[in-house]
């Protein structure tokens, strides 16, 4: 799994998350409420895991502006869950391959998630487990990024749980 990154300044204090959940499929979409003007592709990645769950990214003006969990993986519980001590605000802009503005990026690797036991803290770790650095792109959502600047794993955090039914 390789989803080639490059971390920049962030380009001010980190945007607010709008969580939206679906109650119909289960899906999670968090978005950033800011939206910086930013040159690069629009498009989204897409990270299907080896189990059939996907994760997909947003992109708008080559960053990541979104996250959708379309088909959880097995969500592993924890009595706690905390993100790393060290985290520091960026902007993570995906590379741009093709070079014509469009990004559609599809992904196969293992892909694990856990939480804690209320589920307002979530983890997606992508691929093999490795060292990595955290890097804020908005108030309540962290991408690791390991040492070959590779998105290694997505953090949401203030997950409101999930509606109940009406």
């Amino acid at each position: 799994m390789s989803i080639a990154v490059r971390v920049e300044p962030a380009p001010g204090a980190p945007s607010e998350v709008e969580y939206r959940w679906d109650t119909d499929t289960d899906i999670l979409t968090a978005n950033l409420r800011a939206r910086a003007v930013s040159e690069g592709a629009s498009g989204s990645v897409e990270i299907e895991g080896t189990d059939g769950s996907w994760l997909i990214l947003d992109l708008n003006g080559g960053s990541i502006h979104g996250v959708e969990v379309a088909v959880w993986p097995e969500v592993r519980k924890r009595m706690s869950l905390s993100p790393p001590g060290e985290i520091a605000d960026g902007c993570i802009m995906v590379t741009d391959a093709g070079g014509n503005g469009i990004a559609s990026i599809e992904t196969s690797t293992a892909l694990a998630a856990e939480a804690d036991e209320a589920e307002r803290t979530i983890h997606f770790r992508l691929g093999p487990s490795r060292q990595t650095r955290t890097v804020r792109i908005a108030r309540d959502i962290l991408i690791d990024v390991d040492g070959k600047d590779r998105i290694a794993g997505v953090w949401l955090l203030g997950v409101p749980p999930f509606p109940e039914e009406q």
